[in-house]
């Protein structure tokens, strides 16, 4: 049974790790227990006028240096990031009624770190992934084409990562860690980045 917020303890300044990245990986390891599809996050991204955009993505991995995720750079998103590359992440654990937030700049990983990601997918993904134009207009009926088509070419051969395809980091300048707590009164802490550290501040609910 996932733990109430109730059975959750308060989210006290004194218990918080000093790094963020720390602070994240001992909440992911329960949300990973206790939360279905925990991965699941909203990218926030804002084109080249600034009008914003939103949508789901996966959380494919996380460390000291940020946030990783992964896209067609050819898709809204991509053009967006190339356009303006900083974006905002949210990840919310209804069960344990938690929230992270972050912002910051963003830039593509190495190619080396896109191919292995790549290649770690289920087959089909990794032809789905080759064929769609992502974000652009299509028919389902010239969609299913793409796909055949390239499942036929590839036979039982290897499927090589397009070059219009591959990952992201998010390096934040501000992690958020959001508590649920009763009648409104949340616990809310800022980690922001201070040269080679963090400072962390409570923010009213």
């Amino acid at each position: 049974m996932s733990p109430r917020r109730q059975d959750l303890p308060p989210l006290d300044r004194a218990e918080l790790a000093p790094d963020p990245f720390a602070q994240f990986a001992a909440w992911y390891q329960l949300a990973e227990r206790e939360v279905p599809l925990c991965e699941v996050m909203t990218l926030a991204t804002a084109d080249a006028e600034g009008h914003p955009d939103a949508r789901m993505v996966l959380l494919k991995g996380f460390g000291p240096d940020g946030f990783r995720f992964f896209s067609n750079y050819e898709s809204a998103k991509g053009e967006q990031l190339a356009a303006r590359p900083r974006a905002a992440l949210v990840l919310y654990w209804r069960e344990l009624d938690r929230q992270v937030r972050a912002r910051g700049p963003v830039s593509r990983l190495p190619a080396a770190e896109s191919d292995a990601y790549f290649q770690s997918r289920p087959r089909g993904s990794r032809i789905g992934a080759s064929v769609s134009p992502q974000s652009r207009p299509i028919e389902r009926e010239l969609l299913d084409e793409l796909y055949a088509e390239a499942e036929r070419a590839a036979a039982d051969g290897p499927i090589a990562r397009p070059a219009h395809w591959g990952g992201y980091l998010l390096a934040p300048e501000t992690i958020e860690f959001w508590q649920g707590r009763e009648d409104r009164m949340h616990d809310r802490f800022v980690y922001s980045r201070d040269g080679d550290g963090w400072t962390i501040e409570r923010l009213a609910p």
